[in-house]
């Protein structure tokens, strides 16, 4: 099943509970993907990369606001938030944990045969490509960070 179709399969269900704060996650999927299809050169078709790429950028966005709202003590703007993360988080594939990560990322440091903190632009761009959609670049980022400079 079609991200886009699911997504209609579950407003409905939403529709039909009245639960509004899954419904609104939910046709923010709905309007990212009309979105996605209407750009230039999509021809409205959306594949499975560019659906992960929105929908992490999605999960980025509410992570960022998130922090804001806690920040400023806005408890039931952050409740949202979180609400809105855990159905977006449904549609997008397993995170990998921090020692998962650790292990990937050790490898790919051996294999390029790099061990200063001047390699971090390399191996970021590396594991980036290897991660996609399976962890968040910040996670990443500091874990690079860390083990290059130990």
């Amino acid at each position: 099943m079609q991200l886009e179709e699911q997504i209609m399969t579950e407003m409905k269900e939403a529709m039909k509970a009245r639960n509004e704060s899954v419904l609104r996650a939910l046709r923010s999927i709905k309007a990212e993907i009309i979105r996605a299809k209407t750009e230039p050169g999509a021809a409205g078709q959306i594949d499975k990369a560019t659906e992960q790429k929105f929908l992490q950028k999605m999960m980025k966005q509410r992570r960022d606001s998130l922090e804001i709202f806690e920040k400023q003590g806005r408890e039931d703007l952050a409740i949202k938030e979180k609400e809105e993360m855990a159905v977006i988080e449904k549609f997008l594939p397993k995170q990998l944990d921090e020692a998962e990560l650790k292990e990937i990322i050790k490898k790919i440091i051996a294999e390029n045969g790099t061990s200063s903190p001047a390699d971090i632009g390399k191996i970021m761009g590396i594991a980036s490509k290897q991660l996609a959609g399976k962890a968040d670049s910040k996670v990443v980022n500091l874990l690079v960070k860390n083990l290059l400079t130990v």
